[in-house]
């Protein structure tokens, strides 16, 4: 018997944001190219370590920071800095829900994220699509 009242969490699912995030590391990711980094599940918050001398773009799709001349746009991305002599740059914790982040342009990011209970699925649109991939002001 189908129990309709027991509802999974989804991206609305407030209590899943006001309980500590499930630690996530990713460390020494070459972004040369655009590289994408998927998350096990929907973040609560995420925070990008740039720790070389070049910028570093930051999206939420491949066509957000990919100007190559292969893919079109490549103008949807924000900027963590190159390092100056001792000090590493890094984002501010942000406050995103995303399964997944865009990088390009340093060959030696870390990424770290706090994770909700949320599976990256419950991002996708009625299509099947996941909802930032190709909207408006992501790429």
């Amino acid at each position: 018997m189908a129990q309709s009242w027991k509802m999974d969490v989804g991206i609305n699912h407030v209590g899943a944001y006001q309980v500590s995030g499930k630690p996530f590391a990713q460390g020494g990711i070459d972004a040369t190219n655009a590289t994408k980094v998927s998350f096990p599940y929907v973040t609560r918050w995420i925070y990008i370590v740039n720790r070389t001398g070049e910028d570093v773009k930051v999206g939420f799709s491949e066509a957000g920071v990919r100007d190559d001349g292969v893919m079109a746009g490549g103008s949807e991305y924000f900027i963590v800095s190159r390092k100056n002599s001792d000090a590493r740059f890094a984002s501010a914790r942000l406050e995103l829900k995303v399964s997944e982040l865009w990088l390009s342009g340093s060959a030696l990011v870390d990424v770290c994220a706090g994770l909700t209970s949320i599976p990256t699925n419950r991002t996708s649109m009625g299509d099947g699509l996941p909802s930032w991939s190709g909207s408006a002001g992501v790429g």
